[in-house]
């Protein structure tokens, strides 16, 4: 291979990785509606007591790095909403749990209406006024509609 093909093979490679970076860059920190399956308190071991209109169920790992900003915004967000409750699950000795819920990356929470339902799900550090968003569409009452597969962004 000449010089030439070779740094054209180099260039053609980083713009394909800068394209992918990019991509899931774009996706982290998105909230997607879905309709899912119910856990319980007890599925997931946790000591907190899910919330009576919503639980944001938080899955972090030891090392992650973005798990207590995470922790505090949904903390935050929580305790400024009646019925709602922000419980964190440790995964970092516990495969199982990942594998069940598909559990890619860390931070990733699943927002859980009152029954348990899960309702939406982020991949990543999600942002504040999305998770917002997401509580509002299914609270009684809201004037928005709900449809599975829209999402917000996270911009």
């Amino acid at each position: 291979m000449n010089p030439l093909e070779a740094l054209g093979l180099l260039l053609a490679l980083l713009a394909g990785t800068t394209v992918l970076g990019l991509l899931w860059r774009a996706r982290q920190g998105r909230v997607t509606q879905i309709s899912g399956q119910i856990i319980r308190q007890a599925d997931v071991a946790a000591t907190t007591p899910f919330g009576a209109a919503a639980t944001l169920l938080q899955f972090s790992t030891e090392l992650c790095a973005r798990c207590p900003g995470t922790r505090r915004l949904l903390g935050a967000v929580a305790d400024s909403r009646p019925g709602v409750v922000h419980v964190d699950v440790d995964l970092t000795h516990r495969a199982d749990l990942a594998n069940r819920y598909s559990i890619l990356q860390t931070p990733t929470t699943l927002i859980l209406d009152g029954a348990g339902r899960v309702r939406a799900r982020v991949g990543g550090a999600p942002n504040r006024a999305a998770i917002a968003a997401a509580l509002d569409d299914f609270e009684p009452g809201s004037r928005r509609s709900t449809t599975l597969g829209s999402s917000y962004v996270n911009r």
